[in-house]
């Protein structure tokens, strides 16, 4: 096979292959096969990872609009619904099956010489692309209800980066584990549910009482989402939030290496 067919910087002149161009090249391989075997298995392809996440924002608009007297966000509020409810669906899409990360292909894990965070980081990859590209879904409402759009969307992409690294460090923790005790997996889709209420989707930090800011602030996705919003709805940008937010990032990447450093030879004799 040639090095055309092959391809990418994971082939190139032998000077410039270093294991993190080898690591990046085999990442985006199994991303991509990733995409294509969920895509390809599936008649509406791509529009269901915007569907799902439409029709959940619709339900909420219509409950909280239509059926009763709304005291939640901010108007318009499937704007507000949708900045938050497309990054939780990467958050939990990742984490839930991030899981199975070493189930679904012991296989490969075991045969396969690259290093073992891959099945991890191509899970949180592949849903971080699906966000990305239900975007436009949000840029359609916004125009669509006249949401007011302002600098502060220059932290957009400040809030994909907590996010990723957010979400790496707690997949990092979740998959490993779960190979030795499998009730975690369906413990893990029970406080991803808590998780959802219990986070500022359907509402801001703005709507809960005051002596509760102090506490939303250390769940780590209250200052990413803020972060989100804050360019559509500048009032839920709350910079205390934001820094505990990097810092819990920061901090459960830095365990998720020490955790999966530390029982990944175990995984590979378990699987």
């Amino acid at each position: 096979m040639s090095a055309v067919t092959v391809g990418g910087a994971g082939d190139a002149h032998p000077l410039q292959r270093t294991p993190w161009i080898r690591y990046r090249h085999s990442l985006w391989l199994l991303t991509t096969r990733d995409l294509k075997v969920r895509y390809s298995t599936s008649a509406l392809g791509y529009l269901w990872s915007v569907l799902d996440p439409l029709v959940m924002a619709g339900i909420y608009w219509f409950v909280f609009t239509q059926v009763f007297e709304r005291l939640v966000g901010t108007p318009p509020y499937i704007v507000f619904l949708l900045s938050a409810l497309l990054p939780w669906m990467w958050f939990n899409g990742a984490v839930s099956d991030s899981t199975r990360a070493f189930l679904k292909d012991a296989k490969l894990v075991r045969s396969t010489k690259i290093p073992r965070t891959i099945w991890v980081n191509r899970i949180v990859l592949s849903k971080g692309i699906e966000f990305v590209l239900a975007l436009p879904v949000l840029a359609v409402f916004a125009i669509a209800f006249g949401a007011r759009v302002g600098w502060e969307l220059v932290f957009f992409p400040l809030a994909v980066l907590l996010q990723a690294v957010l979400t790496v460090g707690v997949s990092l923790i979740v998959a490993p584990l779960v190979v030795f005790f499998r009730d975690l997996e369906r413990a893990v889709k029970l406080i991803l549910r808590f998780l959802f209420y219990a986070s500022p989707i359907i509402y801001g930090v703005s709507n809960l009482p005051e002596e509760l800011h102090v506490w939303a602030a250390f769940n780590p996705l209250s200052g990413i989402f803020g972060l989100y919003r804050a360019g559509f709805f500048p009032d839920e940008l709350d910079w205390f939030n934001v820094v505990v937010s990097a810092a819990m990032s920061v901090a459960l990447l830095a365990i998720g290496m020490l955790v999966f450093r530390g029982s990944v030879r175990q995984v590979l004799k378990e699987i």
